[in-house]
């Protein structure tokens, strides 16, 4: 039978997909993270927001962050689509292992990760 069963359409996923976003902005839950803001690495507007899907390079984000606060790693859920971040996919790591993403659409803070270790110089 090739007839979709539409009645369990209401039925949310049970998990979204989650990603990791390091900054030194200090955001609380339910906040949207969004392009037009300033950038953690230079001085311009955010004309996407990046985020990755390990704790590693979500530490390597906070760590490298400009600004003044502590160092900072949220939860964050897409709100729409998002692409391979190809500044570091096609330029430096092929085949994207640091799990880089980015979209022109805003995350929503979830949550945030509080127990980690940073990267020792």
């Amino acid at each position: 039978m090739n007839i979709e069963d539409k009645s369990n359409l209401h039925i949310a996923k049970p998990f979204a997909q989650t990603y990791f976003h390091g900054t030194k902005a200090d955001l609380k839950i339910g906040d949207m993270i969004e392009v037009g803001f300033k950038s953690n690495y230079e001085d311009s507007q955010l004309k996407h927001v990046y985020v990755t899907s390990t704790l590693n390079t979500a530490v390597l984000g906070a760590e490298l962050s400009a600004g003044i606060g502590p160092e900072r790693i949220y939860l964050v859920e897409a709100t729409a689509d998002i692409e391979d971040d190809p500044n570091v996919t096609d330029k430096k790591f092929p085949g994207n292992p640091t799990m880089s993403y980015r979209s022109k659409h805003p995350f929503k803070v979830i949550g945030e990760v509080t127990l980690w270790h940073g990267h020792t110089s």
